[in-house]
Parts: C-alpha cells; sequence; structure tokens
C-alpha cells in the first residue's frame, strides 16, 4: 500500500488530505474516512482501516482529510458550515480530479455526526455507509464529555474557548447554536435504511451508545453494538474484527 498527501483548493479553502491506495490508474472505489472531534487525517484508526481495504481489493483506495480547524488546517475557530463545506469539496476532487464515482463513506464520533448532516442537507452521496460511535446528539456530546464549567461559563459569556482531546479546537457560543438547531434527529433517513450500518461500543465513554440504537432504531437502520469496545475502540482485535465487518458491509 502506498499514500500520498493531497490538497483540495477550492472557494477559499485549503483542504488537506491523503490518500491510501495500490495503483491510482486503477482506482475504482474510495472509502472517504471522516475523523472525530480534534482528530486529523493521519490518524492510526484510518490507516489501519486502509490497510485492510486496501490488500483485500487491490483498486480501492481510501481517503482522508483534516477537518476544518483539525490536524494541520489553517482555519481558526471552528464553524459548523464549514464541515459540510470541506466535505463537499473533497467529494467533488474525488470525482471530478481522481476520476472515481464508487465513494463509500466511513465515519467515527463527530465525524459520524457530519455525514449525516450533511446527507440530510444534500442527499446521500456514498454507495454505502459505516459509522462508528457516531455523536448523534453533538450538541449534548460537545456539552457533558468534551466542555468543561469554565468553558461553559465563558461561551456564556460571548468568549471563544479552546476544546478537546488531542488537538485543542477553538469553538464560540455560534458553534454551539448551530450544533443546537442542526439536531439530526429531526431527519429522516428510513430511505437510506439498506445502505448505512452504524456500529457503537457498548462502553464507550465518550458518547452514549443508546443515543445510536434509538437513532438506528427510528430509522431503520443497521444496528450493531459492539462488545467491550471504548470510544476508540482501543482494542487492537476488536478493531480488527470491526474493521472486517465494515469492508464485508461494505462489500469491498
Amino acid at each position: 500500500m502506498l499514500n500520498k498527501n493531497f490538497y483540495v483548493n477550492e472557494n477559499g479553502a485549503s483542504i488537506h488530505c491523503k490518500i491510501y491506495y495500490n495503483d491510482l490508474k486503477k482506482l475504482n472505489s474510495i472509502v472517504l474516512y471522516g475523523h472525530g472531534f480534534g482528530g486529523h487525517k493521519d490518524n492510526k484508526a484510518a490507516e489501519r482501516f486502509a490497510v485492510k481495504a486496501t490488500s483485500k481489493h487491490k483498486n480501492s483506495g481510501v481517503v482522508t482529510f483534516n477537518l476544518p480547524c483539525h490536524g494541520d488546517d489553517v482555519r481558526k475557530t471552528l464553524i459548523l458550515s464549514d464541515c459540510n463545506d470541506y466535505i463537499k469539496l473533497v467529494l467533488e476532487h474525488i470525482k471530478t480530479k481522481l476520476g472515481v464515482k464508487n465513494i463509500y463513506g466511513y465515519a467515527t464520533s463527530f465525524g459520524g455526526y457530519l455525514y449525516l448532516k450533511y446527507i440530510a442537507e444534500n442527499g446521500n452521496p456514498f454507495k454505502k455507509l459505516v459509522l462508528r460511535c457516531p455523536a448523534i446528539n453533538m450538541y449534548g456530546v460537545i456539552n457533558s464529555s468534551i466542555m468543561s464549567d469554565s468553558d461553559r461559563k465563558l461561551l456564556a459569556h460571548n468568549k471563544p474557548v479552546s476544546v478537546g482531546f488531542d488537538k485543542k479546537i477553538k469553538i464560540n457560543s455560534q458553534f454551539l447554536k448551530d450544533l443546537k438547531n442542526s439536531d439530526i434527529n429531526k431527519y429522516d433517513y428510513s430511505d437510506y435504511c439498506d445502505d448505512i450500518l452504524i456500529m457503537h461500543g457498548t462502553k464507550d465513554e465518550i458518547v452514549p451508545i443508546e443515543a445510536s440504537a434509538e437513532f438506528a432504531e427510528n430509522n431503520f437502520l443497521e444496528f450493531a453494538a459492539v462488545e467491550n469496545a471504548d470510544h476508540r475502540f482501543t482494542d487492537p482485535l476488536i478493531m480488527d474484527n470491526t474493521i472486517r465487518d465494515i469492508l464485508n458491509f461494505l462489500n469491498l
């Protein structure tokens, strides 16, 4: 497997991306990987998935990209609409510049929320989509699991704060308002019931599994509870078994 970095420079954005592949000239399908809050395009979970995907199907590739303000992205303050723009621009690049029409999706946590939000607002660009531990109620997650009491007090006074895990992401009160107004539970995803799989660890300490299970049930989506998996699926055996199931669902 090979990999290389590339950039999507459109509409004033410079999106840092990476592609994993065997032969660029023979690519016929790509999985677009969406990372979580505070993550980045070079994360090990994406690389582990790419190794398995490209070894199983030689003509498939995996593309990762930095969300706004994540990794080495130059944006300073996270704006929810910018995330939608980044996803749209990377999708267009895959179709027009890489010449690949068969696009699949795989996203985790905040990335899963963003993909569902994108689908509600733009239609489904993915032939199949897997969401691992998606932050269905991202507004609730960021309030309960990511921000501190002092962060909330500062935001209440319209002061920006930097929050997150591996990397701190700068947000403001408008970002929280946009999250609250962009509740994906109000949308109907049942038209995509054959094309979306949600997988969630039973020991997720960041995003409650109950929210994913209820969302899947309400929208008739396939749901799999992964026993003993935490939010990041840090157990290598559990992760490898999960990747196998993901590739089977994607039919890759």
